[in-house]
């Protein structure tokens, strides 16, 4: 592609950094779960002084003196930050500026499997709340506490073998670097978009993405992992050995059952792939969303198609639908004229064109503009990607709904850009079906097969922005739940929302139960322990 197309493609794709949009959370390094948004190689990243610690159930020996918080820091190839150390303000930042921030006794930057077991001991030893993390995008900031954080950060190994087609990654791998690992040797795995997240929470809670209907979830092609348990044991967990452990890492959310350490995909040959794009007025909004639930489930698996309604502070409220094609942009270009014509509407910009596989995923990771190495957080080596600030619900689209549910919807974010014109909000409806709907309901934890889309609601705000403002985007959100969102539809454990009524359900359907057989033998003291983790015990 020449410099002036390519410059014209990300034009199509580039939104106003006032609203928030999907690609720009990514931009900025957000987890958008599926596209991204995720948690750490246990438990979900960030940390929250509003979620209860993680403790062990059994009586401490002893609280942990100085002195033996120092022999722990000797004791690891890694490095532990206590509070006073130089680096302690930046290791306990969260992702989302949203949540306070709580102060850990101690985050260890653990380089070995070796380094978790000695946490984890220590933890038990001295009646240590315990947390793991790996890329810091909890939406509720689940993997900070104010006792021990094991960070897995330094694990972020990637070794590609083409003979078998496999993948070794570890834990505190960031999305972008595996895609640039990966690119290098012509293979891919499906997994999000946000560049910054790391890859093993974004695996553990499912994992969906722009080549999702083509090859699955990222926790379909997820083959082993190395999981040190609360009691300090090191496990190889595949479907030869402790198979119901890996049944649950398929989808059953990080933070549960162990700390993952290493994590083993499936990867496949990069196909040829195209990038669409296509604005609309907001007065074609409730025809493009209606054609779009309608057409998107008919197309083969290798087309991916989103689309986005948003109020995006001073320009407004708009509708695009955009999407990924694996093939050649002639065959995609008669799939977007019929899309098209299905709308009714005139699109006001239109783009259709091919690219490698490396650049559509910057792409769509909002960071096309930048190196790999600049596409991290600030203050993780030369990253340039800033934290920001916002609230989120989830549900799914399990059929087309009714033109009153649109209307509901629209309606609701007109208002919201009436009450507060300088908010940002975004309603993202991103396509599913396709190859996760060939998994069988039960052969994996992620419950939610049937569904052809996920939905995000987001408000994001700044620094400047009023109280008012952001307490009507909170409302938004609750009218959201209450009026348009259906509770059985589900809601996805990647976009984790500490306000969720019944989360065990609209997280994990009928799959409860056998979550909580698995937590019962891979943590029976409940060690790895969070506001919404998996009980011990299913409610009756």
């Amino acid at each position: 592609m020449s410099g002036g197309a390519r410059a014209l493609r990300d034009e199509h794709y580039r939104q106003p950094m006032d609203a928030p949009t999907r690609r720009q959370f990514l931009a900025r390094g957000a987890t958008w779960g599926a596209l991204g948004l995720g948690v750490a190689g246990a438990a979900l990243s960030g940390c929250a002084s509003t979620t209860p610690a993680s403790s062990p159930t059994t009586t401490p020996q002893r609280p942990a003196s100085e002195i033996e918080w120092r022999r722990l820091a000797r004791s690891l190839r890694g490095t532990l930050v206590r509070p006073g150390d130089g680096a302690y303000a930046q290791s306990r930042l969260l992702f989302d500026l949203a949540v306070a921030p709580s102060r850990p006794q101690g985050i260890a930057y653990c380089a070995s499997n070796d380094d978790v077991a000695r946490c984890l001991a220590f933890a038990r030893e001295h009646g240590v709340a315990v947390t793991s993390r790996s890329g810091g995008h909890s939406y509720a900031g689940y993997s900070c506490n104010d006792g021990l954080v094991i960070d897995v950060t330094p694990l972020s190994r990637v070794l590609v073998d083409n003979s078998s087609s496999r993948v070794v990654v570890g834990a505190g791998t960031r999305l972008i670097d595996l895609y640039d690992a990966l690119a290098q040797h012509g293979r891919l795995v499906p997994a999000g978009s946000c560049p910054s997240v790391g890859v093993a929470g974004l695996t553990l809670g499912g994992g969906v993405g722009v080549l999702t209907r083509r090859y699955g979830l990222t926790c379909d092609n997820l083959v082993e992992t190395t999981t040190v348990l609360a009691d300090s044991t090191t496990l190889t967990v595949n479907d030869s050995t402790h198979p119901e452990l890996l049944w649950a890492q398929r989808g059953g959310g990080g933070g549960n059952f162990g700390v993952v350490t290493r994590l083993t995909y499936r990867t496949y040959e990069v196909p040829p792939l195209t990038l669409f794009s296509l604005h609309f007025s907001w007065a074609a909004a409730r025809d493009v969303l209606m054609a779009w639930m309608s057409w998107v489930p008919r197309q083969s698996d290798d087309l991916w198609a989103n689309c986005l309604l948003e109020s995006a502070g001073a320009d407004g409220l708009g509708v695009s639908v955009s999407g990924v094609w694996c093939g050649s942009p002639s065959r995609l270009d008669g799939l977007v004229n019929a899309f098209i014509a299905q709308t009714g509407a005139t699109p006001t910009s239109r783009f259709v064109g091919g690219d490698d596989y490396l650049t559509a995923m910057a792409i769509e990771a909002g960071c096309s503009s930048l190196s790999i190495a600049a596409c991290h957080l600030s203050g993780e080596g030369a990253g340039v990607l800033s934290r920001a600030a916002f609230h989120a619900k989830s549900s799914f689209v399990v059929a087309p709904w009714s033109a009153a549910r649109v209307e509901n919807a629209l309606r609701s974010l007109e208002d919201l850009a009436g009450r507060a014109p300088e908010l940002g909000a975004a309603l993202a409806f991103d396509a599913l079906g396709g190859a996760v709907s060939r998994v069988g309901a039960d052969e994996t934890a992620y419950a939610h097969r049937s569904a052809i889309a996920d939905i995000q609601a987001t408000h994001s705000w700044s620094t400047y922005s009023a109280p008012s403002q952001i307490a009507a985007g909170a409302g938004w959100l609750r009218e959201l739940a209450t009026h348009v969102f259906e509770p059985a539809d589900g809601a996805y454990v990647n976009y984790i929302d500490p306000t969720l009524d019944g989360w065990l359900d609209a997280y994990y359907g009928d799959h409860v139960s056998h979550l909580s057989r698995v937590k019962r033998w891979a943590d029976p003291d409940d060690v790895f322990h969070f506001a919404q983790s998996i009980p011990l015990r299913a409610p009756s």
